[in-house]
């Protein structure tokens, strides 16, 4: 066994900085908005605080000087604890993937941090180095990565060329070298992006909550009566006004949709798939192919109309906190490249464009299906009554949009859905406004299941559900596909065994 290091020594003053992040509020109250008071109450509270920096201070000394990590041939070992010591061993083979983050503190220090999690839950779900140079950052991946590649000494599975003196160098390994970029978006990409996510509607919200703080500055009722002749008068003023809010909003979403994906990158190799994003913090991670159960493609209605897809990736273990941005190649890709990026990066999922559709028996069952959630908000809305722009009287209108809305979706729903079995994939297409595809491997499937209510059975009609392990769990359905079908997927999936060897 090798010798137990202690972890970076800013990893003091990064644990510091997130003390400070987290008691900001506190710090404001106290030594901002309270600055000049005399109450005791704030005197103390002062003196309470300044007590909590020294301790936490201490703290963080005493963390750094106990915490150790060892890297043997096999597993990272953990000692953590300050009063008392606790040992984890948490092996190279457990890993499911990397992920690199460089925030803004890193940035500054030249540093960057590393996780790796695992299939495992609890505290061994992840292994995180919160602050590494980046030269250990890549020795601690290919320490991981000889676990498969048979490599003795990780110092020797790397060639490192990098320059610490230089910001934002990188480490340059032999993999690195056989990466393929498959996509980077163009700046008119990530403009297209900026009005598909309605990022710069975000900020609408933010400022209808704060009205109600110029309640004093609001005109009172006779004022009103002067404002609204101002406004009859100079209503090219009031336009004006309102394009250029509307400007401003839409140049900020395009800011903000830069700095989080203006910098996107999506590379692979023969074993995993690698995605680095972010402008002033930057995030890369790795996704082992092997571990990828099976594949998404989504689509909301904006999105559609742009013809724009988001492709995910179904993967085995623990993806860690941000997993729903983490398993996404990219939310914005045209349909043809989101297609195309999957037959690149995982070569072994075929998609096709040849797929079953549902019975025309389906579409009248499905019309004629009561919609319980219409029927309780029509009772809401007959209770109720709301008197939304004096309309209170016509609170039917509301329903019959709702309906109206209902149909729309269940006929777009009817005429999206498609499945097929394709040799050992299994695609299916559901959805109404938006549509999601699924592919997956016979193999990647740990279970399937068809069920038939009473109605189906008259119909000739069933549903049919698969599971694929991720976390959390996935569950995919489809429903009221023929019976015969049915019939064959279950014969098709009953060939699994001959693919799995249950150990």
């Amino acid at each position: 066994m090798k010798e137990a290091k202690r972890h970076h020594p800013l990893q003091i003053a990064y644990d510091l900085w997130g003390f400070i992040k987290n008691t900001f509020f506190i710090i404001v109250i106290l030594f901002v908005f309270q600055a000049g008071s005399d109450s005791w109450l704030v005197k103390y509270g002062r003196i309470a605080f300044l007590a909590l920096v020294a301790v936490t201070i201490i703290y963080l000394l005493f963390k750094w000087f106990t915490n150790k990590y060892t890297l043997t041939q096999t597993a990272f070992v953990l000692t953590e604890g300050v009063f008392s010591k606790k040992r984890k061993t948490v092996p190279y083979s457990k890993v499911q993937h990397a992920k690199r983050e460089t925030k803004l503190f890193h940035r500054i220090f030249r540093v960057t941090s590393i996780s790796f999690e695992t299939s495992s839950q609890g505290d061994d779900s992840s292994v995180t180095f919160h602050v590494v140079t980046r030269a250990d950052a890549t020795r601690l991946e290919n320490q991981v990565s000889k676990q498969y590649a048979g490599v003795e000494d990780a110092d020797q599975a790397v060639v490192y060329s990098v320059d610490e003196t230089k910001p934002g160098s990188e480490v340059e390994s032999e993999a690195d070298l056989g990466r393929i970029v498959h996509f980077s978006p163009t700046k008119k990409e990530v403009i297209k992006a900026s009005f598909t996510s309605l990022s710069f509607l975000a900020v609408i919200p933010i400022l209808g909550s704060q009205v109600n703080k110029f309640d004093d500055i609001l005109p009172n009722d006779q004022q009103a009566e002067g404002m609204v002749g101002f406004i009859l008068d100079r209503w090219w003023l009031i336009a004006l006004t309102i394009i250029l809010i509307v400007c401003l909003l839409m140049i900020g979403g395009v800011i903000w949709t830069f700095l989080k994906y203006g910098k996107y990158e999506i590379a692979s190799d023969n074993e995993k798939v690698y995605i680095t994003k972010g402008v002033l913090e930057e995030t890369a991670f790795s996704i082992t192919k092997r571990n990828v159960q099976a594949i998404q493609i989504q689509q909301s209605f904006m999105k559609r109309i742009l013809g724009l897809a988001e492709v995910k990736l179904v993967v085995a273990g623990a993806l860690g906190d941000d997993g729903a941005d983490v398993n996404s190649l990219y939310p914005f890709l045209p349909v043809k490249k989101a297609q195309q990026l999957v037959e690149e990066i995982l070569p072994s999922y075929r998609l096709t464009d040849s797929m079953e559709f549902l019975p025309r028996e389906s579409f009248w069952f499905r019309m004629l299906r009561p919609s319980w959630f219409w029927i309780i908000a029509t009772g809401v809305l007959f209770f109720w009554k709301p008197d939304l722009f004096g309309l209170s009287e016509y609170w039917w209108v509301f329903s019959l949009i709702l309906l109206v809305l209902i149909v729309m979706s269940r006929i777009l729903d009817y005429k999206h859905t498609g499945y097929t079995i394709n040799d050992t994939f299994i695609q299916l297409k559901t959805g109404g406004f938006g549509t999601n595809l699924f592919l997956s491997k016979r193999s990647s499937v740990i279970e399937v299941g068809v069920s038939r209510n009473i109605m189906q059975k008259k119909l000739g009609l069933a549903s049919l559900a698969t599971v694929n392990r991720a976390k959390p769990v996935l569950h995919t359905t489809m429903d009221d596909v023929t019976e015969e079908w049915a019939d064959e997927f279950l014969a098709w999936y009953q060939d699994r065994n001959q693919e799995v060897t249950l150990k």
